[in-house]
């Protein structure tokens, strides 16, 4: 197929790009690098991909991007649930207005697959819940909000389309991201900083390694349309830290923060996403070791 990657040289483009590629696919990247890195596809034979350089708003450019292509991951978003308050105009002019540009051109260059990054976050706060698609959303903040009409705007045109609700990524990918908890966690704890917890840890979230993030990117373009919660287990924010310090071998410091908004609380299902055969191989704890190790080779390197 020709696969056009918005936000391909971000966190999970870095990861999913290489992969498409391995795969046969002829891949186009278009980013504007302005949350991102040429950087992140160092290593990747970057000969292999087409670029397009320019900003998913923009009409001409996603445009040209979208010509002679099968199908569009779009990927190109403002992410941070938890920063997207003090940047809502932002978020949403990117994430809800980009979507609608890239939609629009979709539909008239005849395109026949569309697989949107979405978000668990659209659940909002619901503790103890085990939420399924059919769940009712309660976004609490703009990057929740964003990723919900994005995937109304998906579902509403008229290319066939696939909704990704992604747990929280975490793991090494070339474009890795360090304002997502267990790489952040991970980090510190071998730089001997403490880890800060919010609230008493007893929160919820679901977590998913980058790598499988990527692999159902490529599996979703062929699944049947829909809106899919994609992760791997469910894990108390406490967990992690634990895991963390047990991982790095070596005494760690986690300080609770009882007074602080620990953020929202979800127990996601992922029946659905199993019901068509992907199952996520990499556990939080694979994770963890992996990006240590990544770590140290950086620094010894």
């Amino acid at each position: 197929m020709n696969i056009l990657v918005t936000g391909g040289a971000g966190y999970v483009g870095s990861a999913l790009v290489p992969r498409l590629a391995d795969a046969g696919h002829d891949v186009r990247v278009l980013d504007d690098f302005a949350l991102s890195s040429p950087r992140n596809l160092m290593g990747a034979d970057v000969q292999r991909y087409e670029f397009v350089r320019g900003d998913v708003r923009d009409p001409d450019v996603v445009e040209r991007a979208v010509e002679d292509v099968d199908a569009v991951v779009h990927l190109a978003a403002v992410t941070g649930a938890a920063q997207s308050h003090e940047v809502r105009d932002r978020v949403m002019d990117v994430n809800v207005g980009g979507t609608e540009t890239v939609v629009s051109a979709a539909e008239d260059a005849g395109v026949d697959r569309l697989v949107l990054a979405s978000s668990c976050n659209v659940y909002g706060d619901a503790y103890d819940e085990e939420l399924t698609e059919e769940s009712e959303p309660a976004p609490g903040n703009p990057y929740a909000e964003s990723k919900l009409r994005a995937e109304s705007l998906c579902a509403d045109s008229d290319v066939e389309s696939v909704a990704l609700r992604l747990a929280t990524n975490f793991g090494y990918s070339p474009g890795v991201r360090f304002n997502l908890v267990v790489n952040d966690f991970t980090f510190r704890a071998l730089t001997g900083d403490p880890l800060t917890v919010y609230g008493d840890g007893t929160n919820w979230r679901p977590y998913l390694h980058v790598r499988d993030t990527a692999r159902a990117f490529a599996a979703a373009l062929d699944w049947p349309t829909g809106v899919y919660n994609v992760g791997h287990d469910n894990v108390r924010v406490q967990t992690v830290a634990e895991t963390v310090a047990d991982e790095v071998g070596r005494a760690v410091d986690v300080t609770y923060l009882g007074d602080r908004d620990p953020g929202p609380s979800y127990h996601v299902d992922f029946r659905r996403m199993r019901k068509v055969g992907f199952e996520p191989t990499l556990s939080l704890r694979d994770g963890i070791a992996d990006l240590a190790s990544q770590f140290t080779a950086e620094v010894a390197a």
